[in-house]
């Protein structure tokens, strides 16, 4: 079967103009978040909530996903290098350079909506949580955009394998099949988002809150945790490892997952957003910014 190999020697540049170039998992990375954006407002049009929300938590998430993510590589996979020397610390603020960990973004995500819920949550009917269950769907299609960006960039893939689908990386000097694991975590994440998206449309008025955001921590990183077994260390210390960083990383949000599952189904919490009612008649008071009816 050794047709069937897929020799990979992309330029993960699309094009270069003087010093300036534009690459694929920059141009998939922006992609994943517009698209969350249109996904977030589909989600609140249809709970009737003011769709104009959204637009500061696409700020905040952009802001939380590179910090977050940058940190995270830096903290997680390579302590010694950043924070062993003062060229190591300041290359921290250059994320162009490489280096960024999706559980670290997940963490710093977590927290900006902690200040997001907090800010808009109580007087637009919505929680902590009802944030999370939303966002976790758009989240699924940009993870999945940004895993088809590692893709491009030849790089977080597996080891050798004789499977038929196999990727000779020949960008960086591979010369037999290796697993594709971008692929493989790009197509779980598509399959989360679309599971995720179903049960939102068909199956909204029966879900508690919670539920969704459970789902995703265990599909995203249940799938993370198994695929990282075929996938080549990304930092020397992990060799010789039972589990590397990833899977270790991977199960305190596993554990989360199910813990949000067993809240969700106790406390049975409507998932749908609970708008407050607008006082109507003469003495209602004029509409802001934020309280106009949609479509106005």
């Amino acid at each position: 079967m050794e047709y069937l190999v897929i020799h990979w020697n992309i330029d993960p540049a699309i094009f270069r103009l003087g010093g300036f170039e534009l690459r694929w998992y920059s141009l998939l990375f922006v992609s994943g978040f517009i698209l969350g954006w249109y996904i977030m407002r589909s989600l609140f049009v249809r709970e009737k909530l003011n769709p104009e929300l959204v637009d500061p938590m696409l700020y905040m998430l952009l802001i939380c996903t590179i910090v977050g993510a940058r940190l995270g590589h830096c903290l997680f996979y390579q302590p010694d290098y950043f924070l062993g020397s003062w060229t190591g610390f300041w290359e921290i603020f250059m994320p162009w350079k490489g280096g960024l960990a999706s559980h670290g973004g997940t963490i710093a995500i977590l927290l900006g909506i902690w200040w997001y819920s907090n800010k808009y949550g109580k007087k637009n009917g919505f929680d902590y949580l009802w944030v999370v269950d939303h966002l976790v769907i758009a989240v699924s299609f940009a993870a999945c955009l940004i895993r088809l960006g590692n893709l491009f960039n030849s790089e977080i893939y597996g080891g050798p394998t004789s499977l038929p689908w196999g990727f000779v990386f020949e960008r960086n000097g591979e010369t037999v099949p290796c697993h594709p694991t971008q692929l493989y975590e790009a197509g779980a994440y598509l399959l989360l988002g679309i599971v995720l998206m179903w049960l939102y449309w068909k199956k909204l008025d029966k879900m508690y809150r919670g539920t969704f955001t459970g789902i995703f921590f265990i599909g995203c990183f249940g799938s993370r945790f198994l695929i990282e077994f075929i996938k080549n260390d990304q930092v020397d210390f992990e060799a010789g490892m039972a589990l590397n960083m990833g899977q270790l990383l991977s199960i305190p949000f596993i554990l989360l997952g199910i813990g949000c599952l067993v809240y969700a189904f106790v406390k049975k919490k409507p998932a749908r957003a609970l708008p407050p009612e607008r006082p109507s008649g003469p003495k209602a008071k004029p509409q802001t910014h934020y309280a106009r009816p949609i479509g106005q």
